[in-house]
C-alpha cells in the first residue's frame, strides 16, 4: 500500500482588491462612493451659507419690503405707492442725468488712462515697479477716505490747491462748491482713484500676449504705433471689456465717493440716484428708499446685461 505524500500548496496567496477593501471599510456596497461624491460639497458650505445670510436673504428681504411701509417694528403693504412716489421726486430726473455722466465720464476716462499707462508700464522704462505702485496705490484706499482728503484739499479758501494756483497768479474755481464744476471734479476723484485697478486689469491682458507677436512684428518692421494697434489693441480686448463693465457699474451705483465730498450739493447739482436714495432713508422713509434701490438694480441692470453680451460676441469675433 502505497502513501501519498501531501503536495504544497502552489496557489497564490489571495489578495484584497482595491474595491473589496472599499467595501470592507464602509461595510456594504456603494455605500463609500455616496460618502466620496458628497464629502467635497462640505467645504461650500461655509461661504454659502454666508452667500445665503449676507447676500440672498437681505435681497429677496429688500424687495419684499419695496412694497411695504416699513418701520424696524412693523410694516404695511401698499403695492406699488413706494415706486410711484419715487418717480414723483422732484430731483430724480436730474439725479439719473448726473448718474449717467457721471457713468460715463468715469469709466470712458479709465479705459483710455489705463490702457496707456499699462503699454507705458509694460516697456522696461526705469522705475517701472515703483511707478506700478504709485498708479495702483490709490485703488487700496477707501472711497470715505479719499473724499474726505480730497474735500480738504479742494477747499475754496484753504485747500492746497486753490493756494497752490494763487501762487502763481491763478484764481482757483470752487472745486465742489460750483454747481457747474462739482459733478466732474468728484469724477475726477474717482478717476484718479480707480485708475490705477483698470490699469493693473490691462497689464496682465498684455502680458497675456505671447511675446511671438511682437517679435514678427518687429521683423517686418513694424513701429510702436503699428504695434499697438494691431497686436495690443485686439488682444487686449478681453481686458477692455472687463474695465468696462466694472467702472460702468461702479460708476452707475456710485455713492461713497459724492457723498463725502458733495452730499449731492450744490443743492441737487452733483446728486445721482443713489444720494437720492439715501436721503429718503435718512428720513426714515425706508420702504421708499429701497424702492429706489429695486429701480437703480433694474436700470443698471438693463444697462450692463446687454452690453455685456455684446462685448462677448465682439471678443469672439476678434
Amino acid at each position: 500500500m502505497s502513501t501519498t505524500a501531501p503536495q504544497p500548496d502552489t496557489a497564490r496567496p489571495t489578495t484584497a482588491t482595491p474595491r473589496n477593501r472599499r467595501q470592507g471599510r464602509t461595510g456594504r456596497k456603494g455605500g463609500g462612493s455616496r460618502i466620496d461624491r458628497s464629502y467635497p460639497l462640505w467645504f461650500y458650505a461655509p461661504s454659502g451659507l454666508i452667500y445665503i445670510v449676507l447676500f440672498a436673504v437681505p435681497t429677496i428681504l429688500g424687495f419684499y419690503f419695496a412694497f411695504t411701509r416699513w418701520t424696524l417694528f412693523e410694516s404695511k403693504f401698499i403695492g406699488f405707492d413706494n415706486f410711484v412716489t419715487f418717480f414723483e421726486q422732484p430731483n430724480l430726473i436730474g439725479s439719473l442725468r448726473n448718474t449717467l455722466i457721471y457713468a460715463v465720464i468715469t469709466s470712458g476716462s479709465k479705459v483710455i488712462l489705463g490702457l496707456v499707462l499699462a503699454v507705458l508700464l509694460s516697456t522696461a522704462i526705469m522705475g517701472r515697479n515703483y511707478l506700478r505702485n504709485v498708479v495702483f496705490f490709490p485703488a487700496l484706499v477707501s472711497a470715505v477716505g479719499v473724499g474726505l482728503t480730497f474735500q480738504v484739499l479742494l477747499n475754496p479758501t484753504t485747500g492746497l490747491v486753490n493756494k497752490a494756483l494763487g501762487a502763481i497768479g491763478i484764481d482757483g474755481p470752487g472745486w465742489l462748491v460750483d454747481p457747474n464744476l462739482a459733478l466732474l471734479s468728484v469724477a475726477g476723484i474717482d478717476i484718479w482713484k480707480g485708475v490705477g485697478l483698470a490699469t493693473l486689469i490691462y497689464i496682465a491682458g498684455i502680458a497675456a500676449i505671447p511675446s511671438e507677436y511682437f517679435e514678427a512684428a518687429r521683423m517686418d518692421g513694424a513701429n510702436s504705433w503699428n504695434i499697438f494697434r494691431n497686436i495690443i489693441l485686439p488682444l487686449s480686448f478681453p481686458a477692455t471689456a472687463t474695465v468696462i463693465l466694472l467702472s460702468l457699474i461702479g460708476g452707475l451705483r456710485s455713492f461713497d465717493l459724492i457723498w463725502t465730498t458733495t452730499q449731492g450739493g450744490p443743492g441737487f447739482a452733483s446728486d445721482v440716484v443713489a444720494s437720492v436714495i439715501y436721503k429718503q432713508y435718512q428720513a426714515g422713509f425706508y420702504g421708499l428708499s429701497t424702492a429706489g434701490n429695486v429701480i437703480l438694480f433694474i436700470v443698471v441692470a438693463a444697462i450692463v446685461f446687454p452690453l455685456s453680451r455684446w462685448l462677448n460676441k465682439r471678443e469672439v469675433s476678434l
